[in-house]
C-alpha cells in the first residue's frame, strides 16, 4: 500500500515546464513575433522582461514604439531593425488571464534561416520564399526579390545544375523607411524517377465497428502521381455515394496540388452523421480511377459493436470489492508479520545513520505486580535482542559508568539511543522509578519512541497504582504484554510486538554473523 501510495503522489506532483517560442535573427533584419493565444475581443498585451525590469509596449504611443524599432500591430509585435538591444525574452498575454505564450529572441551577426526543397528534373520547380516571423501583409505592402535565380522563384523546366542556395529578400515600407529579411532556399534537384502504380493505401481492414445513433469517419486515402489523371469516389452497393452534399452518408475528396512532388496521397473519408441499422447490410466500396491503368477498390462492411454485459461489470465489481476487502483485512490483521518480513527479507528499511550508538536503551521500572521480569528474565531479554536479532543496546548495569550523576547519566543513553525500552521489573534493579520523573520533561521534549513492557493489560492498570511520571509516558507509548513462560520462544507474538514497535537494528545479529563467517571458512 506504500508503494501504491508514492506512485500516486508521484503522479499528482508531475509539472509541466515553462517553454519558450526560440526566434532568431541577424542584426538589422525585421522579425514579427506572433501571438498564438486565442483572446476572442480581449486586448493583447506584449511586455519584454530584461531581468531588471518589464517593459509593458501597449503603454507607450505610436511615436515612442517607433523609437526604440518596435511596434505592436494586432497581434504581434513587430521589431523594425534587429540588433543586440531587442534580445531577450518577451510574452503575451490575454489581459490578466493566465493565458500566454513566451518567446526568445536571439540576434546574430551572421545568420540566415532557411528552407530545403526538392524537384525533379525536366518538371515545374517552384521555389518558395520562407515567411517564417515576418510581419502579415496587413502590417505593410510587402514585395519580395530574388537576387539570384529564376524571376519570382520558378523553373519552368528545373535541370540538375539548379541545385543550389538561393537567396530571397522581403522588403516591407513603413513609415518613409523600408525594412527587409532575407532568407535562403536550398534547392535539391534529382533525376525523375518513374512513379509506381497508383494504388489505395487506406482502409486496410474489411470491417469496422459502429454505433447506430453515432457519427462514423471511413478514411479511403490513395497513391498516385496526378490529381487531374485520377479520381477517388465512395459506392454504396453500386450505387454512387454523394459527394460534398449536406446528406446523412458523403464523401468529400482531396488532392494537394504539390507541383514538386512525385507522389500525391489523395483522400475521401467516407462520413456518416448518423449510422443506421440499414448501413449494417450494405457494402461500401472505395474506388481509385487512374488513367492507363485499371481500377482498384477495397470494400468494407459495417458492424454494430457488442454491448457491455452488465451482469459481467456487477460481478466483477462485486469481486473487486471483495478483494480489496480481503486485502484490507490481510493487512491490518497481519500487518507486524508483513512489516517484519520486508525488513528482514527483503530490507526495506531506512538504512541513513542518525549518528546514534544504541539502537534501544532497557530501563527498569519497578512493576505493582507479581509479573514482572526477574533478574532471569532480563538476561534473557537482553540476550535474545542482542544476540539473536541484533541489537545494540545500552544496559544501565553495563554500559553506565559510576561517578556521575545518575539522571545525567540516563539523559545521555536515551540521546545517544533509537529508542527506550521500560521493563517492569521485581524488585527494581536499575535506577528505580522515582527517576522517571526527574526526566519525564525531558523524554517528552526529545519524543524519544517509547516501548512500555505490561505485565498486564494497560486498560485495567489502576490510575493509582504507578507513578503519575510513568502514567502520562504510558499514554503515549507503544504496549507490547509480556505473558511469562508463553513469551519466551522467540517466534512469539511477544517478540513480533517488541520488533516492529522497534526500529530495524543498523548492524547484523551475530548468529547471523556466524554463519556467514563459517561459510566463509567452508568455502576455502
Amino acid at each position: 500500500m506504500v508503494v501504491i501510495q508514492l506512485f500516486l503522489l508521484t503522479l499528482i506532483s508531475g509539472v509541466h515546464p515553462q517553454t519558450f517560442k526560440e526566434i532568431h535573427r541577424q542584426a538589422g533584419d525585421i522579425a514579427a513575433l506572433y501571438c498564438e493565444v486565442k483572446h476572442g475581443d480581449a486586448k493583447i498585451l506584449w511586455k519584454r522582461d530584461d531581468n531588471q525590469s518589464v517593459i509593458l509596449y501597449n503603454n507607450m504611443s505610436s511615436d515612442e514604439q517607433r523609437q526604440i524599432g518596435m511596434v505592436v500591430h494586432k497581434q504581434s509585435l513587430v521589431i523594425l531593425s534587429a540588433s543586440v538591444n531587442h534580445q531577450g525574452n518577451y510574452t503575451c498575454s490575454v489581459g490578466n488571464s493566465s493565458r500566454w505564450s513566451r518567446f526568445r529572441l536571439t540576434v546574430h551577426t551572421h545568420f540566415r534561416e532557411h528552407d530545403n526543397i526538392t524537384c525533379y528534373t525536366s518538371a515545374l520547380c517552384q521555389l518558395h520564399c520562407p515567411t517564417t516571423n515576418v510581419p502579415a501583409t496587413s502590417f505593410s505592402n510587402r514585395s519580395i526579390t530574388w537576387p539570384k535565380g529564376p524571376e519570382y522563384g520558378n523553373f519552368p523546366s528545373v535541370e540538375k545544375e539548379h541545385s543550389g542556395i538561393y537567396t530571397c529578400t522581403w522588403y516591407f515600407p513603413y513609415h518613409g523607411q523600408t525594412y527587409n529579411v532575407t532568407f535562403e532556399v536550398r534547392l535539391d534537384v534529382q533525376e525523375f524517377d518513374t512513379p509506381r502504380t497508383a494504388d489505395i493505401l487506406k482502409p486496410r481492414e474489411t470491417t469496422f465497428e459502429v454505433e447506430l445513433g453515432s457519427p462514423k469517419v471511413i478514411d479511403c486515402e490513395a497513391l498516385t502521381w496526378s490529381c487531374t489523371n485520377s479520381v477517388l469516389y465512395w459506392l454504396s452497393n453500386f450505387d454512387f455515394v454523394d459527394e460534398d452534399r449536406p446528406s446523412r452518408v458523403s464523401f468529400n475528396q482531396t488532392c494537394p496540388s504539390d507541383k514538386n512532388s512525385k507522389e500525391i496521397k489523395r483522400t475521401a473519408p467516407l462520413v456518416f452523421t448518423k449510422v443506421l441499422e440499414e448501413d449494417l447490410s450494405k457494402n461500401f466500396t472505395c474506388v481509385l480511377q487512374h488513367d492507363g491503368q485499371t481500377l482498384s477498390y477495397v470494400t468494407i462492411t459495417l458492424t454494430q459493436k457488442a454491448r457491455p454485459s452488465h451482469t459481467s461489470l456487477a460481478v466483477c465489481t462485486v469481486v473487486l470489492t471483495v478483494l480489496s476487502a480481503v486485502m484490507v483485512f490481510i493487512c491490518v490483521k497481519f500487518k507486524v508479520d508483513i512489516s517484519l518480513f520486508l525488513r528482514d527479507t527483503l530490507g526495506c528499511h531506512s538504512s541513513t545513520s542518525d549518528g546514534k550508538s544504541y539502537d534501544a536503551f532497557l530501563m527498569c521500572y519497578e512493576s505493582d505486580t507479581d509479573g514482572g521480569f526477574n533478574a532471569h528474565d532480563r538476561k534473557m531479554l537482553e540476550s535474545v535482542l542482542e544476540e539473536r536479532f541484533g541489537y545494540s543496546l545500552c544496559l544501565y548495569d553495563r554500559d553506565v559508568l559510576p561517578g556521575r550523576a545518575v539522571a545525567q547519566v540516563v539523559l545521555d543513553c536515551i540521546e545517544q539511543s533509537r529508542a527506550v525500552v521500560l521493563v517492569p521489573t521485581s524488585p527494581d534493579p536499575g535506577p528505580g522509578s522515582g527517576l522517571l520523573s526527574a526526566i519525564h520533561e525531558a523524554l517528552v521534549e526529545r519524543q524519544t519512541r517509547l516501548v512500555f513492557i505490561n505485565t498486564e493489560t494497560p486498560k485495567v492498570s489502576r490510575s493509582g497504582s504507578i507513578p503519575k511520571a510513568l502514567q502520562l509516558l504510558s499514554e503515549s507509548g507503544n504496549h507490547v504484554a509480556w505473558k511469562g513462560m508463553s513469551s519466551m520462544p522467540p517466534s512469539s507474538s511477544f517478540w513480533k510486538q517488541l520488533r516492529y514497535h522497534l526500529p530495524a537494528p543498523q548492524r547484523a545479529p551475530k548468529i547471523q554473523l556466524l554463519l556467514q563467517t563459517i561459510q566463509d571458512v567452508s568455502s576455502k
